[in-house]
């Protein structure tokens, strides 16, 4: 069915699929990532109750308790920021008079959101791995397999919560404003939150290990990470929020991005002679959804493939890893040549 091309020719009818599939699987990795989470935090902090294990535990906490208070800080000015930043894009439409004013205020809900969602997958990377930091080292003592999963599923909590935050947030946005145009200001707020997550938390990463070589190496004649060095336990922390929570908001604002820039170019693709063909523009529409939405699905599978045998070396770690990430590879090139 053809029909003239106004402004804006996408309808709530050629996106529904789309959300449908969105929803499905975001909401399937969410839950997955509970899953997941329970099962990191279900093993134990400690292989016994010495002097060392009770030190190793204490050092953890520090790392976490300076992780969570840097992190708290961040987004208390971020916060700042996000507000300000919403006001002047709902204010913007005014300087026109041919612009709609309940676009610009919806652009600046979707802003706040994708913000909000951003710094939330990266809180919720960063919670997971300072808390799987010490349980990775206590399976280690079993096995190299029993470290590896439990390193490996507090990563695979941050992968999935980001796609999972991301494509669950652009869904959400379009079954309540039906307007894939105002998801400009979703992305917005990912990218502002990514920039800001990832530089920060870089330049403190940097200082924090500098600072730690020239006290610990240099003044005092300490070993790499002695934790006799107070700027041992700040670089570590650095290292949680700036290669962990930076990271998950970078990688946040990469996938929802992606998802829109295609939403945006839907409508130009599906137009012939002027004329939209609704059909075309459907699909083009729902395909995001179902690459972005089916690719989760394929790596969760992927992940069953990690493991490895007590007694590897490097090279058979490494191996683990690729296995995972071939099979999920391979699933999503099978899945997108179906799709289209």
């Amino acid at each position: 069915t053809n029909s003239p091309l106004p402004r804006m020719a996408l309808v709530w009818e050629n996106f529904e699929a789309g959300v449908i599939v969105g929803f499905a699987t975001g909401g399937a990795a969410l839950l997955y990532v509970l899953v997941l989470l329970r099962s990191v935090l279900s093993h134990p902090v400690k292989p016994d109750d010495s002097e060392k294990s009770a030190r190793m535990v204490e050092i953890a906490g520090h790392i976490q308790a300076g992780a969570k208070a840097f992190l708290n800080t961040e987004y208390l000015y971020l916060s700042a920021f996000v507000v300000v930043v919403a006001i002047l894009i709902g204010l913007s439409p005014y300087l026109e008079d041919d612009v709609d004013k309940e676009q610009g205020w919806n652009t600046a809900i979707n802003f706040v959101v994708g913000a909000f969602l951003s710094g939330l997958a990266g809180y919720v990377g960063m919670f997971t791995a300072v808390r799987a930091n010490v349980r990775t080292t206590t399976a280690a003592t079993e096995g190299l397999n029993p470290a590896l999963k439990v390193a490996f599923k507090s990563g695979t909590v941050m992968g999935l919560t980001v796609v999972s935050f991301g494509i669950l947030g652009l869904s959400t946005n379009l079954s309540i404003f039906k307007d894939p145009t105002v998801l400009a200001g979703f992305g917005f707020g990912a990218s502002s939150i990514a920039l800001f997550a990832r530089v920060g938390g870089g330049i403190f990463t940097k200082a924090a290990d500098v600072g730690a070589d020239l006290c610990g190496k240099v003044a005092n004649d300490l070993e790499e990470d002695d934790p006799r060095n107070p700027a041992v336990i700040a670089d570590n922390v650095g290292d949680n929020v700036g290669d962990v929570a930076g990271m998950g908001a970078d990688l946040f604002e990469s996938y929802v991005g992606s998802i829109i820039a295609c939403l945006t170019l839907a409508e130009g693709k599906a137009t012939v002679d002027s004329v939209v063909d609704q059909d075309l523009l459907t699909a083009y529409t729902t395909i995001p959804f179902i690459i972005a939405g089916g690719g989760i699905v394929c790596s969760v599978v992927g992940t069953l493939f990690v493991s490895v045998k007590d007694g590897a070396n490097m090279n058979g770690l490494l191996w683990a890893l690729r296995r995972g990430l071939l099979v999920a590879s391979v699933l999503v090139i099978v899945l997108t040549i179906a799709a289209c």
